[in-house]
């Protein structure tokens, strides 16, 4: 993938219309593009810069990009529901995803969360993905393959449970996106070094609590802090300034917390819980 701002081929480019439309595909010598109004010929493409302004045969012009990331993974193939942007971006920025950072993810799904990890670690990082599904594992490294041209050498991919494998080395960052995360709390305090990172997204607020929860309980970990992000976008035309009528809302939680050092007890919270916030009390 071109980072110097010209098409080659084997780039992925991304075609809008006047309207809005957007249009992806990788450039390829002597095939053609078309249209309901002509074809673009993929050579013509090779050695523009981005931000070009490309016509068809019969005149429809296009503006062309190399996609962001967060366009591709909107258009890639799915096995499983992805995690959106506005999360990837927010679990890399919470989760202090940095070069050489060394990760643990588990749920790969279709591989939107995996390809932002990879970016963040660089070179010098590493990614070990856990996935349950073939399936979704298969999907997965598809979708990285595509959006890389290779797959990553710092990119391990197993298939199993993450309870399972073992780790011959510690981790900084453990990211979970699974059903039941607080079943891996145990695991992550065994990989995770101190300072390190736990991080989990969850769709619903029984797994939020649940996930709360064990981290308490577990005794490894400092109080966890939870979130979630709402993206609401904006109309502007002239004087018409106004929120777009759709919006991102609810996509998920993220649960985090950060690994304490070994034999050190976590400092008890001295807020006072509210009334009923652990049940009704025997009589």
């Amino acid at each position: 993938m071109s980072r110097d701002g010209f098409f080659k081929a084997g780039d992925r480019v991304q075609l809008t219309d006047p309207k809005g439309k957007l249009y992806t595909f990788t450039i390829t010598p002597g095939k053609e593009w078309h249209t309901h109004k002509g074809w673009i010929t993929h050579d013509d493409l090779i050695g523009l810069p981005e931000g070009s302004v490309v016509s068809t045969t019969a005149g429809l012009k296009f503006t062309a990009f190399i996609p962001l990331l967060s366009d591709f993974v909107l258009s890639m193939p799915r096995g499983a529901t992805i995690v959106y942007p506005k999360d990837a971006a927010m679990i890399v920025g919470f989760a202090d995803i940095y070069p050489g950072a060394h990760v643990l993810e588990a749920g790969v799904g279709s591989g939107a969360l995996t390809l932002s990890l990879l970016r963040a670690v660089g070179d010098s990082g590493t990614v070990h993905s856990v996935e349950r599904r073939e399936d979704f594992a298969a999907n997965a490294r598809s979708n990285i393959e595509t959006y890389f041209g290779v797959i990553p050498e710092n990119w391990k991919l197993d298939v199993g449970s993450v309870q399972d494998q073992e780790f011959p080395k510690k981790f900084d960052r453990v990211i979970l996106d699974m059903l039941a995360p607080w079943e891996c709390i145990e695991m992550a305090a065994k990989v995770l070094r101190p300072g390190g990172v736990f991080l989990a997204y969850v769709a619903t607020t029984t797994q939020l609590s649940a996930t709360a929860e064990a981290l308490k309980n577990d005794g490894h970990f400092t109080e966890p802090e939870s979130s979630e992000t709402i993206v609401r976008g904006w109309h502007h035309e002239g004087l018409a300034v106004r929120p777009q009528q759709r919006m991102i809302g609810h996509t998920g939680f993220l649960i985090q917390s950060r690994r304490m050092a070994p034999g050190v007890e976590v400092l008890a919270r001295r807020r006072r819980p509210a009334k009923g916030a652990y049940g009704v009390p025997e009589e």
